[in-house]
């Protein structure tokens, strides 16, 4: 039925060791290796991508005071704006109001001749006048 046989049994364990052996030497080992470099470079790639992480947190920082400092500086490059054209309506406004002022001492003194001239002239015809005002009344 059933017989054993030592030498073949001796024969077919040799093989299953130099079986385990072939395997472990041309495919556990080299695969081993590479498992072990491939977590190395995962963890190699998750330090280098946290060290990046942490410097673009710095470059979003410093992104971020370059950006309110260029907005200050608007700011009061737009306020430094309006107070000089603040400044300049201001003297606008000055020297118009000069020129107003001397055009209306100019008018007065116009309308001063003018009334002077005026009142010669009626001072002139008050004879006539009181002539004319004095045949008006008689006729009354």
């Amino acid at each position: 039925m059933l017989d054993l046989y030592p030498s073949l049994m001796l024969v077919v364990l040799l093989i299953f060791f130099f079986l385990i052996y072939q395997l472990n030497q041309k495919l556990f080992k080299p695969l081993l290796q590479f498992m072990d470099q491939r977590d190395s470079t995962i963890a190699k790639d998750l330090k280098a991508a946290k060290s990046l992480s942490s410097d673009s947190d710095e470059l979003l920082a410093k992104a971020e005071e370059n950006l309110n400092r260029a907005r200050s500086e608007a700011a009061q490059l737009r306020q430094e704006a309006i107070e000089k054209i603040k400044e300049e309506n201001r003297i606008s406004q000055e020297k118009r109001l000069n020129e107003l002022e001397g055009e209306y001492a100019e008018f007065r003194k116009r309308l001063e001749e003018e009334r002077e001239a005026l009142k010669s002239v009626v001072l002139s015809q008050l004879p006539l006048i009181k002539e004319g005002l004095k045949a008006k009344f008689s006729q009354i």
